[in-house]
């Protein structure tokens, strides 16, 4: 897939708004769970509900999210944290009050609860 559909992908994913499921993570309720992964990444498999915003675009990327302020609790994911943690400190930086770094996919998966 060339770079422009990817865009066009991630423009209408992030432009969602909520989580799909009602999920808590370590008792908070997120108001959206953001996977900063590669949208290749996110295609092959992906938290039920989560929207793709790569952490490369996660400064841009989420003030597409409808309806997310910046007081509500916003969980991020990658594969093992890495990259979670530096959209967290970019998302800290545009004054997000409440983001969590979930770690990894596989680890977050088993600590999310319905």
């Amino acid at each position: 897939m060339n770079n422009r559909i990817w865009a066009v992908l991630f423009f209408c994913l992030a432009s969602l708004t909520g989580v799909a499921k009602d999920f808590t993570y370590n008792g908070v309720k997120p108001a959206v769970i953001v996977d900063v992964r590669t949208p290749g990444e996110y295609a092959a498999g992906h938290i039920e509900g989560a929207i793709n915003i790569p952490v490369e675009k996660i400064a841009d990327g989420i003030h597409s999210v409808k309806g997310l302020s910046k007081d509500q609790p916003v969980l991020l994911y990658c594969h093992s944290g890495q990259r979670a943690s530096v959209a967290k400190t970019v998302l800290e930086k545009e004054g997000y009050k409440q983001v969590i770094n979930g770690g990894g996919i596989d680890d977050l998966s088993r600590h999310l609860k319905q």
